[in-house]
């Protein structure tokens, strides 16, 4: 998906700002995954880990997904 925004002048941000901002916000709702928000703010997903924490956000991380990441774990041999 593309979107356009016209931002007044002196709002000082790159895309690369709007598109970090962006995948915080999301990632805060619980709209996206953490995955997701890494891809959308292009970072690796431990920079973005790292980025959220210095902002005081914590990771969601419940039962449900330890257990999908075991399953998918034990998938794929480990």
């Amino acid at each position: 998906m593309q979107i356009t925004l016209d931002l007044p002048d002196d709002i000082q941000l790159t895309e690369t700002d709007l598109r970090t901002e962006l995948a915080i916000a999301l990632f805060q709702q619980e709209r996206i995954t953490i995955g997701t928000a890494s891809q959308i703010a292009g970072l690796h997903q431990i920079e973005f880990q790292r980025l959220i924490a210095s902002r005081g956000i914590s990771i969601h991380y419940d039962i449900e997904e330890l257990e999908q990441d075991l399953s998918s774990l034990r998938q794929e041999g480990w």
